[in-house]
């Protein structure tokens, strides 16, 4: 005799972190990936981070302040978005102006003294 298993892989809440984005699902389950897997995500503010909405029945969800849709299919089976070379670009631009090159040895003013 066996036992059927029914999963329900759809979104019923979403958190952003600085280190993870984490989807609660409606089966009880618990998906959860390094915040850097989204470029777009990573480089937002905290406030844009919680901005979302949950798309269709909950099969993904899209920041309207990024431009970001990530869906559940993908947090289980996905790997990583590629950024591209201008976001890079953006983000380094960003550190340096807001002084976060201090973490990599660089002089917390963000340029040599």
């Amino acid at each position: 005799m066996s036992t059927a298993v029914i999963v329900d892989s759809r979104v019923k809440d979403v958190s952003v972190t600085d280190e993870f984005i984490t989807f609660h699902l409606v089966d009880g389950r618990v998906v959860s990936v390094p915040l850097v897997w989204s470029w777009r995500l990573c480089g937002a503010s905290p406030e844009q981070r919680n901005h979302f909405e949950i798309l269709g029945e909950g099969h993904g969800v899209h920041w309207p302040d990024v431009d970001e849709d990530l869906s559940v299919e993908g947090m289980l089976y996905g790997t990583p978005a590629r950024a591209r070379k201008a976001a890079l670009d953006q983000i380094a631009k960003d550190e340096f102006e807001f002084g976060l090159y201090h973490r990599t040895g660089m002089p917390e003013g963000g340029h040599d003294e």
